[in-house]
């Protein structure tokens, strides 16, 4: 291993752990979906399942098991607990970060240190990186099997291809058939764009189908035969419903994945812009681009698989964050290609783009900064705290721009535009995880339960928000029984409701004894013990 090679992995392996890794528990799992992940995975190894995915003793049929697996292994390696459940994203960042510095290494030497620090950097994968669900995965296997099939695609050799139908099947299995119907659209349009159909006819490859056969179907087969209701469930509610239906009311406009692509690609969104345009430009004033250069066509390759999600999605009537998180690493990807060609060009920079991208790379300190309050209040504060912050960020934003536009030029933009991402990263897990895990989380509520019970207890909940009531059954590691839906416990237990659920709580407990025990100010809950049905009061 040369001396670059191995500046190259400390540097790669320190980012990496810093902004995947380092403080991966400080706030407990928050929302809905990290808490019920995390608990399926629990429930699974106990049943030593690794088949059917399993809440609260039922079997749940959402989403693949790749998630679940890794998860397993990590409880299995860690045991079970929130940073456990958050480690199978991270490793899956990890992996992707390598992934493209492998590739760039490989096939554009020069910036191959860029590429991977400009990937592990953007705010959608470090966000991703840190929860406990299956975009990352999806991600991962997604981005690295689309490099693949470039590398196929650049250098003929069929071990890249296999390595595309491998991460195409893992894909599958990380959150369904979206991965090989997305690779297929970015191929075929590539293909169009290109004149080049050629590369298409032999992708098809059966080697390479028998490959990706063997690695995703024998468990959708299996979970099939143990549980006839999958393909209804799973297909047609959770992938063809999903996408045609506002059938579980995630509504947004269409144009909702522009402002949040934008904001996974931070800090870097304005020079990935302008490497955007480019081949665009390029591509809409060649027709013979078939003629043209490999790297000129890897770029409108790039192009079209960060615009082909975009759009896909924004045609779906149900619309969340994650979804979009497959186009990032394209985005990533662009701009290193675009800092290549520029750094041979003495790396000059337009003092317009340089000024534009020195706010936009330094505005996101400010709500780091702030995020307690954020958090807390739902605002930003006034007063010092606000002049504290904007002095921080102005400051960077000022160096940022001299940099740029200094000798130096584009090649200090990397390291220079990496400080925000690090201050800000350390100042919502030192100042804000406190309040996020307050405010977000049910991991604090959890222990103020078991602190006041005398000994395990069952536990219901009236009024809560789901994402509350997810949090309490993975960190009590129980089925939790909801008041409205009539599972009102016939034995003793703890009770969680809202303030404006009393009269419906006193109404369902008529006859027995209640004490109340608590109120949890940061989510407005109070809790409260509850005598078994038929118990004689002291």
């Amino acid at each position: 291993m040369t001396l670059r090679t191995r500046t190259d992995v400390l540097l790669l392996a320190g980012f990496c752990a810093y902004l995947f890794f380092y403080g991966i528990g400080s706030f407990g799992l928050i929302g809905a979906d990290e808490p019920r992940y995390a608990q399926i995975a629990r429930e699974m190894l106990e049943r030593h399942d690794w088949i059917t995915p399993v809440l609260g003793g039922h079997p749940w049929l959402e989403k693949p098991p790749l998630y679940y697996w890794q998860a397993m292994l990590a409880y299995s390696l860690f045991g079970v607990s929130d940073v456990a459940a958050r480690v199978p994203s991270a490793v899956d960042a990890a992996l992707l970060v390598i992934a493209v510095y492998l590739f760039f290494r490989r096939f554009r030497g020069g910036v191959e240190v860029d590429a991977a620090l400009i990937t592990a950097s953007c705010a959608g994968v470090i966000g991703y990186a840190h929860a406990a669900s299956m975009d990352m995965a999806l991600t991962a296997t997604f981005a690295v099997g689309l490099l693949a099939w470039w590398g196929w695609r650049e250098s003929g050799k069929s071990v890249y291809l296999a390595l595309f139908y491998i991460l195409m099947g893992l894909g599958m299995l990380a959150k369904g058939p979206m991965a090989p119907f997305l690779a297929g659209i970015v191929i075929i349009l590539y293909a169009a764009a290109t004149r080049q159909w050629r590369p298409v006819a032999r992708t098809f490859w059966p080697l390479g189908i028998a490959l990706f056969c063997v690695v995703a179907l024998p468990w959708y087969a299996a979970v099939q035969m143990r549980n006839p209701q999958f393909f209804r469930e799973f297909i047609l509610q959770h992938n063809l419903a999903r996408f045609s239906t506002n059938l579980y009311h995630h509504p947004e406009p269409f144009w909702y994945y522009v402002p949040v692509t934008a904001l996974a690609l931070m800090p870097w969104i304005v020079f990935v812009v302008v490497a955007l345009a480019q081949p665009i430009r390029a591509w809409w004033g060649e027709r013979k681009l078939a003629q043209l250069d490999l790297e000129l066509q890897f770029n409108v390759f790039s192009v079209i698989w960060l615009i082909v999600p975009i759009i896909f999605f924004s045609l779906s009537h149900s619309k969340l964050p994650g979804y979009i998180l497959p186009a990032v690493p394209a985005g990533s990807v662009l701009l290193a290609e675009y800092l290549q060609r520029h750094l041979a060009e003495q790396g000059t920079v337009a003092k317009w783009l340089a000024l534009l991208h020195a706010p936009v790379a330094a505005t996101p300190v400010v709500p780091a900064l702030l995020i307690a309050y954020l958090v807390s209040a739902h605002r930003l504060p006034a007063g010092r705290p606000m002049l504290v912050a904007l002095a921080i960020a102005f400051a960077l934003c000022a160096a940022i721009a001299l940099t740029l536009v200094s000798r130096m030029r584009l090649r200090m933009l990397r390291f220079i535009t990496l400080i925000p991402v690090l201050v800000a990263v350390a100042a919502v897990l030192k100042l804000g995880a406190t309040a996020i895990d307050q405010a977000l989380s049910a991991r604090p509520l959890a222990g103020e339960l078991a602190s006041v019970e005398t000994h395990p207890l069952p536990v219901a909940v009236c009024g809560i928000s789901r994402e509350l009531e997810y949090g309490l059954a993975f960190y009590r590691n129980q089925s939790i029984a909801r008041y409205e839906a009539g599972a009102v416990p016939s034995g003793e237990h703890l009770l969680v409701a809202t303030p404006s659920a009393r009269d419906f709580v006193a109404e369902r407990t008529a006859g027995r004894h209640v004490s109340f025990l608590g109120h949890y100010a940061p989510q407005d809950v109070d809790y409260y013990w509850v005598a078994a049905a038929g118990a004689t009061r002291q």
